[in-house]
């Protein structure tokens, strides 16, 4: 049986990185004669990421533009015209069927190479404000898979598939492991639990929001599992201790998103992409907090989008720490308001969006 070739481009973060591997595992588990190429930028975290998920990669220089004055700037364009020649070289050597891009420098010149050598392209947009690589790359698509309503602003309507986001299979189900999860956080069932979480580098606003109204959480009947990533644990870990407060448990680094999330009545977040599109498949209660250091400032967009179909509550990073503590003790002893936007963000979810892409990068092929 010959095989089919295909190129996943694109990185730089976790929300772009997971989705694409999410993508791959799906199109392995449907044809056994599929070889994938992952081309990611040199030093991200795709170098490191994609190989431990058991596929080939290769790096390009590019590089994103800072949006301040830099030094690193003056490299950009010999970076990109270097990017654009290795892309060259690696679509003549891999002959792909079809090219995958999934946003993040390096999909942009693998994707526009690969256009201008007639190959089959698809990309697939995360956020609900798309990126400027997915934006720039859409005119030659021949297919644009998105998760947000509306996605028409930036690209060609007869293009774009509603499949949602790729997540992790193993949030499905969580119910069944809600006893589990107890055991593992050492919770007390007949208590309610916040998760707060801050992605694996922590979310400095969300954590001193936390830390600088501890003293709320004393003697409440509540108990919060707390992951305030990597930069913030020690600091965060010596006030907890300070602060003697024992229903508040404090770690960098969530092993079993699975059972915390299994565990938690409310989740405190970030707003990227792939933690909303988790949060709509686990079906919680959750108050986000977007970034306010992103392009596009996307994540307000991301939020906003949850909010207007009353799937979750938004409170801007400036805010944070005057009314976060307080509004999700107050929400956690509402079980009505809890239990509607349980069932608001339930509606939003897409757990087979893997599938549904996979699916319809075969079709491509087909044609």
């Amino acid at each position: 049986m010959q095989k089919i070739k295909i190129i996943v481009s694109g990185g730089g973060t976790g929300g772009h990185i997971y989705p694409a591997i999410s993508i791959a595992n799906a199109l392995k588990a449907k044809q056994d004669n599929i070889e994938i190429l992952f081309v990611g930028a040199e030093g991200k975290m795709e170098m490191e990421k994609v190989p431990s998920a058991g596929y080939k990669i290769i790096g390009l220089p590019i590089r994103g533009l800072q949006r301040n004055f830099s030094k690193e700037n003056l490299k950009f364009f010999s970076r990109l015209f270097k990017s654009l020649r290795k892309a060259k070289q690696i679509i003549k050597e891999f002959k792909p069927d079809v090219v995958i891009g999934v946003g993040g420098y390096a999909s942009g010149p693998l994707l526009h190479t690969a256009n201008k050598m007639g190959i089959p392209s698809l990309i697939q947009e995360q956020n609900s404000y798309a990126g400027i690589t997915n934006k720039l790359l859409a005119k030659k698509a021949n297919k644009i898979c998105v998760a947000y309503q509306g996605m028409e602003r930036f690209f060609p309507s007869d293009k774009i598939l509603m499949t949602g986001n790729p997540v992790r299979k193993d949030l499905i189900n969580l119910e069944e492991i809600k006893a589990e999860a107890q055991q593992f956080f050492n919770l007390d069932p007949n208590k309610k639990t916040l998760l707060v979480i801050g992605g694996s580098l922590g979310a400095r606003t969300i954590n001193h929001s936390i830390i600088q109204n501890i003293e709320a959480f004393r003697n409440k009947e509540i108990q919060v599992i707390w992951q305030c990533g990597k930069f913030y644990h020690k600091e965060m870990k010596e006030k907890l201790t300070k602060a003697n407060i024992d229903n508040v448990q404090v770690s960098d680094f969530l092993s079993r998103m699975d059972l915390a999330y299994s565990a938690a009545d409310l989740v405190i977040s970030r707003a990227g992409a792939g933690t909303i599109s988790e949060l709509c498949l686990v079906k919680k209660a959750c108050i986000l907090v977007p970034s306010p250091n992103v392009s596009e400032d996307h994540q307000t967009k991301n939020a906003m989008a949850l909010v207007n179909q009353d799937a979750a509550i938004m409170i801007s990073d400036l805010e944070s720490r005057e009314l976060l503590v307080n509004q999700s003790l107050q929400l956690l002893e509402n079980e009505e308001e809890l239990a509607e936007l349980r069932k608001n963000i339930a509606l939003l979810a897409k757990p087979n969006a893997a599938d549904e892409i996979a699916d319809e990068i075969l079709k491509m092929i087909k044609r």
